[in-house]
């Protein structure tokens, strides 16, 4: 049972969060090189479903945020979370993709590199693992982005807290320009299997 000083920590804990998907319409999102049935809502969720996919970026550009969202895969389901993306390109290097994988799918196991796990920035830096719940469950997740850094908290655990300056090799930049970018969009990036996403809230923060 949850006492009242929990709740007024709960309650605490969400100033100044605003949501960004209002549980019965994709109002404030654009579809970009969407495929298939692209994303539907369904029971107050935002689905990728199994023959669909594509970008659905948000309506306007973020800079410093802290996002926070649930999501639950499929098994052997495949998403991400694209940050600072602009709308042409591939979202995952042409901004940053956190990605979101069932990474302990027979498909996957033992045959992804370390920086293509859940809650890593896709290709560039990896996260700790085994804090995934299984395939069919909710995750909560918190994605903080504030200049240079990127933290991502998984189901309660900080999994990667990434200084985006240490990256100099020429060949990693080259090959990720987004690692660069101030600010872009925000949205999920399908990869024909079905991911639900729920609860999506954002807060800004301000660039001193």
């Amino acid at each position: 049972m949850l006492t009242m000083l929990t709740l007024l920590f709960a309650m605490a804990d969400e100033t100044g969060f605003v949501p960004l998907f209002d549980g019965k319409s994709l109002k404030g999102w654009q579809l970009v090189a969407g495929h298939g049935q692209g994303y539907l809502v369904e029971n107050g969720t935002i689905v990728c479903p199994a023959d669909g996919g594509g970008n659905l970026l948000t309506d306007r550009e973020y800079g410093d945020f802290v996002l926070r969202l649930e999501y639950k895969l499929s098994p052997g389901g495949n998403n991400g979370i694209g940050i600072r993306t602009p709308l042409t390109g591939d979202a995952a290097y042409q901004g940053m993709e956190i990605q979101v994988l069932d990474d302990q799918h027979a498909m996957y196991k033992g045959k992804i590199r370390p920086e293509q796990h859940t809650a890593s920035i896709y290709d560039v830096f990896p996260a700790r693992t085994g804090f995934q719940k299984p395939a069919g469950e909710w995750n909560e997740e918190e994605i903080h982005v504030e200049g240079r850094r990127v933290k991502i908290t998984l189901n309660g655990v900080i999994t990667m807290d990434a200084n985006l300056d240490n990256v100099r090799e020429a060949d990693v930049l080259k090959k990720h320009p987004g690692l660069t970018r101030a600010r872009g969009y925000i949205g999920f990036l399908g990869h024909n299997t079905r991911v639900e996403y729920r609860n999506i809230r954002i807060r800004q923060l301000v660039t001193r």
